[in-house]
């Protein structure tokens, strides 16, 4: 089964074309970080432009580069929400533009649970010995970005349980807040990432947010605080950004994993931790989850390139590909554009 995706929640202008939810045929992105590097994050209505702008001439690429026949297009799946409302309105309006003209199904998927697919994404000239073990539900699933950082129990694709989410910024707005603090340039996560690449982690103590609490709840806000405070309390901090970096860097990576143990803890079924969503990337990230699984006898994903990580069609595509083999002809449905609305209201839930 062939499905083109299509994502345009944010800053990004993607389509791609996948087969069985795995095989990676094209993912053609336009992006506009760039544009808005200078101002340390997105205009929307001038992100929506420019995505109106780039919205055909990505989908040539993409049917091109795939070299598939629109006749073998099987469905059409698109980011239905959450995210800029006008960003999102350019993608579904070309979707639903391209199913009436195609006789194509339309599929409407939720943001989230592209990055909860992304893992099973294979890059176009990936190796069978590359594609690894079988994947085994239950799965512990952490998606962290720049909009969102939440925790979910999987029993399959489309069944779930949302176990806690972020009470205040996101991952990757800890970073973006940290970098803007520390001079570095947004996005701030590959910045911090790269400015803490030399840098010694230990350097600097920062709090474990919620330490004492027991809840598997994620809190940002007051590790940005600590940041603002250690360059107030010492001058010299400021001339010394390398280690700053890898010290904060540690400690937003260290929250999170910290939420993922105690999530293992109660629920011993589980046999694989995946990591998704943009802070995936993050490669300290990656190797002090590699790390906790070894220690605990279960099997470590994430997406296997670094584009899937980010915002992209390919897990649009998957996500819909995943969502019509579990839930048939119930996942072709009318439905709405919107700028928020819970993941928890298009998974079912999953009884623990």
């Amino acid at each position: 089964m062939i499905i083109l995706g299509i994502e345009t929640s944010c800053d990004e202008t993607s389509v791609a074309l996948v087969v069985d939810g795995r095989e990676v045929l094209s993912n053609v992105i336009a992006s506009s970080k760039e544009a808005f590097a200078a101002l340390a994050g997105v205009i929307p209505e001038e992100a929506a432009r420019r995505q109106a702008e780039c919205m055909i001439p990505v989908l040539r690429e993409a049917l091109h580069e795939a070299d598939t026949p629109l006749k073998e297009v099987d469905a059409i799946a698109v980011t239905q929400g959450p995210g800029l409302l006008g960003s999102l309105l350019v993608g579904t309006a070309t979707a639903r533009a391209l199913s009436f003209a195609w006789g194509t199904s339309l599929v409407g998927v939720h943001h989230t649970l592209g990055h909860l697919s992304s893992p099973w994404l294979e890059p176009p000239g990936l190796d069978a010995d590359d594609e690894g073990a079988p994947f085994q539900f239950p799965i512990l699933t952490l998606s962290a970005s720049g909009g969102h950082t939440d925790l979910w129990y999987r029993l399959s694709h489309t069944r779930g349980l949302l176990l806690s989410r972020t009470r205040d910024d996101a991952a990757g707005e800890a970073f973006d807040k940290g970098a803007s603090i520390l001079g570095l340039p947004y996005p701030g996560g590959p910045s911090i990432a790269a400015a803490a690449e030399n840098g010694d982690p230990t350097s600097y103590a920062f709090p474990l947010p919620l330490r004492g609490e027991k809840t598997l709840d994620f809190s940002f806000s007051g590790l940005k605080t600590s940041l603002k405070y250690l360059l107030r309390d010492k001058p010299n901090a400021r001339k010394d950004i390398t280690n700053v970096a890898a010290s904060y860097q540690k400690a937003i990576c260290a929250h999170l994993l910290d939420r993922v143990g105690r999530a293992l803890d109660l629920h011993g079924d589980v046999t694989e931790l995946h990591i998704v969503g943009g802070v995936a990337a993050n490669m300290y990230l990656r190797k002090q989850a590699e790390a906790l699984c070894a220690a605990r006898g279960i099997t470590l994903r994430h997406p296997l390139s670094i584009a899937f990580c980010t915002d992209n069609a390919a897990m649009v595509a998957a996500a819909g590909y995943f969502t019509l083999t579990e839930n048939g002809a119930d996942a072709i449905v009318p439905f709405g554009t919107s700028a928020s609305f819970p993941l928890e209201q298009t998974l079912q839930a999953a009884s623990v």
